[in-house]
């Protein structure tokens, strides 16, 4: 998929968003148009194609600003404790005790629609599972015999916090990271099937998927290709996520 969609423009040379109402419906295998087309006659393989281009790009941007945000706010609560880490679990606490779609869904329509701020409104929902995977990872490992001998030394608080507490921790964020990949797709699909999402004419697989269910009787395609690349995205990355902790954690291994 993301070879797919780095690869958009050489794999079909129909513009996502140009209309052509003569071809409109047309069904897949049609010549030139081997996924068919919608009902304004735009090409549906390029749709998918930059489609998936939008929807890897909201992830990654996504997963990197909750890593940051939540890794940072973990490493905060886990190393310095007290009212630190009092502040931070209970806001925690709070935000989990919503629905994360919920929550993302209302931030965004609060926010207003538009790219930058379905990435805000996600990330202001996933911070969450990071800062508290973090926090318990950083309070088991600051009770390590390294962690100890580097504090006897006369290491800083924060070298000791980011030179030999945050690389043993990283395995679990990495591992987190790439599990939350995945939601944050589907998260978006959602938003955007909704219609407090990416708006159209841009091709998003959610608001594909909201345009096609008029047409779902006269045209199975509009909705069985979007739906479909999106189930495998989510579930080629959750088998990725899975491969990562097997990997990083052989403790895991069966």
């Amino acid at each position: 998929m993301l070879l797919a969609a780095v690869a958009a423009p050489w794999l079909t040379r129909h513009d996502p968003l140009r209309a052509d109402f003569v071809a409109s419906l047309a069904p897949p295998g049609t010549p030139s148009h081997p996924l068919g087309t919608d009902q304004l006659g735009r090409d549906l393989l390029a749709r998918v194609l930059y489609g998936a281009r939008l929807a890897l790009f909201i992830g990654v941007c996504t997963v990197l600003v909750t890593a940051v945000l939540g890794g940072l706010l973990g490493l905060l609560a886990g190393f310095v404790e007290r009212w630190p880490s009092t502040i931070v679990m209970r806001l925690a606490d709070v935000q989990l005790s919503f629905p994360f779609i919920l929550l993302a869904l209302t931030i965004n329509a609060i926010v207003g629609l538009g790219l930058r701020n379905i990435i805000l409104s996600l990330s202001a929902a996933g911070w969450v599972v990071y800062a508290r995977v973090v926090r318990g990872e950083v309070l088991s490992v600051k009770q390590r015999d390294f962690v100890h001998a580097a504090a006897a030394l006369g290491v800083g608080r924060g070298r000791l916090l980011f030179r030999h507490v945050l690389p043993n921790v990283a395995p679990s964020l990495i591992v987190v990271a790439s599990l939350q990949f995945s939601q944050f797709i589907v998260a978006e699909a959602a938003i955007s099937f909704l219609g407090f999402g990416i708006q159209p004419p841009t091709p998003a697989w959610g608001s594909m998927l909201s345009e096609s269910r008029d047409f779902l009787y006269v045209a199975w395609w509009l909705a069985a290709f979007p739906g479909a690349a999106l189930a495998l995205t989510a579930l080629g990355v959750n088998l990725l996520g899975d491969w990562l902790r097997d990997t990083l954690d052989p403790k895991l291994r069966v």
